[in-house]
């Protein structure tokens, strides 16, 4: 008989078909472990940012002027699972500690865990790295959350969890879980490869894994839905269109009879809020009415905060914008979007990107890749002044900002002074 939650193992070491006992995830941020782990956690502050932040979002480095967004960097979710991933280094010294693909998306925070000897597994439920796992490992959950069927799989090895997924995402699970049991389809507004998409999915299949989903990137393919509901797509097409974005044997006859909305965290406000409208006047000229369309805001609060940090950023008169973070960061390449539109911007991920005062190392939203990106010419007239604008993702720590602003001030011929608090 199946126990609810867990697969039973089969191998031998549950030969007898008896399930494992599947072990609580551990809370590893222990008064103890956090004041032993201070220093580590400490090192992605910098007084530098928090001087500015303290005196008006402003630093003046000789014949530069840096405006700093009012909201940035690292948000609640962030600052909590990277405390995680640090104490169970600390509170599980010795064992071997693993982690499921990245703790968040950022390459600097990354590389500093993986100093520490962290393992790494792929964020693939039926990979066979799973298989070598037993009783004594520990496994981390990343902040984006695991699909279910990978969460039982680790379950069923009896290893030990430490769960960091941020509550935003949690909220999200909660809510496609109630579409699944009104046998309300979700339309999930996110990227469908992207780990917090992955395990929304498949929480949007409900607890009998029984409900249904499609997850859709763009207005182009929101678009695609709405002409679907209004009798106006193929269906072949549309089904392969969206093969690896929705559920098994989803049918748009049948499953988007009635749809609720959900999202990404980390996507764009003013997207979303756009295909919502477009879905629900879908609906509304298919029925009558918009009953059978559900909406519930998902967007993360801090996304929120730092996308409108960055609008009220750009009515300033700014001669460029640096956005600096990790390029797989979602909300971080939203952030980048949005500033492309009014100005030169140049996303980077960490200050040795900066080479000189002719060219950069910057991320390249069209080709998506990193690229040599040649500066305005009035970067390099130190006499004249350049004023810029300055943001970062949740997931990119305020050292890494300072060394920017380091940098920046230093090409430009002035040596910022170091600052204490």
């Amino acid at each position: 008989m199946a126990v609810p939650g867990i697969f039973l193992d089969t191998c031998a070491q549950n030969r007898h078909n008896i399930p494992m006992q599947v072990k609580k995830p551990v809370n590893v941020r222990r008064r103890e472990v956090l004041e032993r782990i201070r220093s580590q956690v400490d090192q992605y502050k910098s007084p530098l940012v928090q001087y500015m932040r303290e005196n008006g979002d402003v630093l003046h480095c000789g014949n530069t002027e840096v405006y700093l967004a009012s909201s940035f960097g690292f948000c609640d979710g962030v600052k909590r699972a990277i405390e995680i991933a640090h104490a169970a280094c600390d509170m599980f010294a010795g064992k071997r500690i693993w982690l499921i693909g990245e703790i968040i998306h950022n390459p600097v925070v990354n590389a500093r865990l993986d100093a520490m000897g962290l393992r790494h597994l792929p964020f693939r439920t039926n990979d066979p790295a799973y298989d070598a796992l037993t009783e004594e490992d520990v496994v981390i959950i990343p902040a984006f959350g695991v699909p279910v069927a990978l969460r039982q799989r680790l379950e069923s090895k009896g290893v030990q969890l430490v769960d960091s997924t941020c509550g935003n995402v949690m909220k999200v699970w909660t809510r496609v879980r109630s579409y699944a049991k009104q046998g309300i389809t979700s339309v999930i507004h996110g990227k469908a490869k992207h780990e917090e998409s992955m395990a929304t999915a498949s929480h949007s299949q409900g607890d009998d894994g029984l409900g249904n989903y499609i997850v859709i990137f763009s207005e182009a393919e929101a678009q695609m839905l709405v002409d679907y509901l209004l009798g106006r797509g193929d269906k072949a097409t549309f089904i392969a269109h969206f093969a690896k974005a929705c559920s098994p044997d989803f049918d748009p006859d049948v499953h988007l009879a009635e749809i609720g909305m959900a999202n990404q965290t980390t996507m764009l406000k003013s997207e979303t809020a756009h295909i919502q409208a477009m879905l629900r006047d879908a609906v509304t000229q298919r029925d009558g009415n918009d009953a059978r369309f559900h909406v519930f805001d998902t967007i993360c609060g801090a996304t929120q905060d730092r996308q409108n940090a960055l609008f009220e950023l750009l009515e300033k008169p700014l001669d460029a914008m640096f956005i600096i973070g990790g390029y797989n960061s979602s909300n971080t390449t939203h952030l980048a979007h949005i500033a492309a539109r009014r100005l030169p911007t140049f996303f980077v991920k960490s200050a040795d990107c900066l080479l000189n005062l002719h060219e950069i190392m910057a991320y390249d939203l069209t080709a998506k890749e990193e690229r040599l990106i040649p500066l305005p010419p009035a970067v390099a007239d130190t006499e004249h002044t350049w004023r810029i604008g300055l943001t970062a993702g949740a997931s990119c720590p305020d050292n890494v900002i300072e060394e920017v602003l380091r940098r920046i001030a230093a090409l430009r011929g002035f040596e910022l002074p170091a600052v204490t608090l």
